[in-house]
């Protein structure tokens, strides 16, 4: 199995490009907020040195797979408060992790959650991630 996924030393997730073709058909989405330059899914994306956690989304059908560290919930904040501009509908991949404070605080109750029957297998890895995942949808 890939000891990648176990460690804290990579928190970047390539989203499976079948799995993103689904949720593209469903969307239309216009803007990758979280991307590198050999994974974007749009032809508008954001890359660390963009920093999308400081860009304006507005009036994009936005996909953001954040990194899955320590900066995951000022992700979710983000992908929240950009949902709230007119025009503009964020759809985000993360780990299905309910008992977080981010979870409660700007997903339950506040945008449509599609928990994903089974692992997801990211980048170019043999095995399913070790954690579930979710969709959400603002």
């Amino acid at each position: 199995m890939n000891s990648a996924l176990f460690s804290s030393k990579n928190d970047d997730w390539s989203t499976p490009q079948e799995f993103f073709d689904i949720l593209n058909e469903e969307f239309l989405f216009t803007l990758d907020a979280c991307a590198l330059s050999e994974n974007a899914k749009c032809k508008l994306f954001f890359t660390p040195a963009d920093d999308g956690l400081v860009q304006d989304w507005s009036g994009h059908t936005v996909f953001v797979n954040p990194p899955y560290g320590r900066k995951i919930a000022e992700w979710v904040k983000k992908c929240y408060y950009e949902s709230c501009k007119e025009n503009t509908k964020v759809v985000m991949l993360i780990p299905a992790r309910t008992d977080t404070v981010y979870f409660h605080k700007y997903i339950y109750g506040k945008a449509e959650i599609r928990f994903i029957k089974g692992r997801l297998k990211f980048g170019n890895a043999l095995h399913g991630a070790p954690f579930p995942s979710m969709i959400v949808v603002y």
